[in-house]
């Protein structure tokens, strides 16, 4: 082939690559593709079965050895030449020095339920900022100029959170540089793509076999570390996706400069929207024979619209906060009587009376940020709980 097919699979574990999509790489290689297989982690956090190697979950650097073994004989297995862990060479964004994404880890909660664990570690793929995590996909991506990009589903398959972040990060740099992005079908059911891999099945099993730390193979079946028991798939599905509203990262979980960025902009926007609209509080406009605060009541109108623009445009509270207090700011600052005895709204009209415009607009700012900053959130995101896989009989 004088142009073959570039894939590239984004998968969080070692072992994810085989169990999830194992078939198809071995097909593609045998049709000529360049298949490449990115892996997030080592797997440190994993359980172990076998006896004679439970020494390794004492050390996690032991276990992430013995996974990064069993890792490459099951890619070489599987046929697989290019294979590259996030954060090394070849997997981190220029200018960069390379950085080793931990096993996030998580547990299994009460009634079947599976959720993050409470254990925190600052160098785990989850509590890396996800711009670098998207960025070190990215880095990939320039690098091999993949024809597509494989990885989860918008759960992670069964909720995993180093799943779900891996899954994120892939689909949205393959958002930035327009690169098609399949997702990976769970289940027997589904899937706009069905790549029959019985050709294949043997190697598949082998590339399963190696995996002595994670994964009991028994004839067509083969059984997790967590007790589950599943059939191996002579059939892998995938879906084309677009990005949807679960993908979009919250703005918390973008890099801090970035919120720097966007939070001093949103103060200069406050701060012109202050000035503009108290130039104009004092501006009436006569209907019938009686003046109407037509200043004062666009410039209420006005900012109650900019603060919700700005919470419903990053869905955080951050932006719209520091609009606002660009806004109070400067409107505070234009009630403040000058060296000239000039004020752009006055709050004290003739005579010691009251100006109502200028009480009015100096106060309006003020309502509208508690107004808007206080009101709840649109949705909640997902706590991250998600069901426990059900265990599969072999037929």
């Amino acid at each position: 082939m004088t142009d073959p097919e570039r894939v590239l699979f984004v998968h969080a574990h070692p072992d994810d690559e085989t169990i999830d999509t194992g078939g198809t790489l071995a097909t593609l290689v045998d049709r000529g593709a360049v298949v490449t297989v990115l892996t997030c982690t080592r797997g440190e956090r994993g359980e172990v079965i076998p006896e004679d190697l439970q020494y390794a979950t004492h050390n996690p650097e032991t276990l992430a050895s013995l996974r990064e073994l069993e890792l490459r004989k099951a890619v070489g297995i599987l046929g697989v030449r290019d294979h590259r862990f996030l954060g090394d060479a070849g997997a981190r964004w220029a200018s960069r020095s390379p950085r080793r994404y931990a096993d996030s880890g998580m547990q299994w909660g009460r009634g079947g339920l599976a959720e993050p664990t409470t254990e925190y570690d600052p160098a785990s793929l989850t509590s890396a900022e996800f711009g670098d995590v998207a960025a070190d996909v990215a880095a990939v991506i320039l690098d091999v100029q993949p024809h597509a990009i494989v990885s989860y589903d918008t759960r992670g398959g069964y909720g995993h959170p180093d799943h779900i972040r891996a899954a994120q990060a892939a689909r949205r740099a393959a958002e930035v540089y327009g690169v098609p992005f399949f997702e990976i079908v769970p289940g027997s059911d589904g899937g706009s793509i069905v790549v029959d891999v019985s050709e294949v099945l043997d190697r598949k099993r082998s590339a399963l076999e190696a995996y002595r730390t994670q994964v009991i193979v028994d004839g067509d079946d083969f059984e997790l570390s967590g007790g589950q028991r599943r059939p191996i798939a002579t059939v892998e599905r995938y879906r084309r996706s677009a990005v949807t509203d679960s993908d979009v990262i919250e703005f918390r979980e973008t890099h801090w400069f970035s919120r720097f960025l966007v939070s001093v902009v949103a103060i200069v926007i406050g701060v012109a929207a202050g000035a503009l609209f108290s130039v104009y509080c004092q501006s009436t406009l006569t209907i019938a024979g009686q003046p109407l605060w037509i200043g004062c009541i666009l410039g209420a109108i006005l900012t109650v619209a900019l603060l919700t623009g700005m919470r419903l445009a990053f869905g955080t509270r951050v932006v719209a906060f520091w609009c606002a207090i660009g806004i109070i700011a400067t409107v505070l600052l234009f009630t403040v009587q000058s060296a000239g005895g000039t004020l752009l709204v006055p709050t004290i009209g003739s005579g010691g009376s009251i100006n109502g415009q200028g009480i009015l607009w100096a106060v309006t700012p003020v309502i509208a940020a508690i107004v808007v900053l206080a009101w709840p959130r649109r949705s909640a995101r997902p706590t991250g709980r998600i069901v426990r896989p059900a265990v599969v009989k072999g037929p």
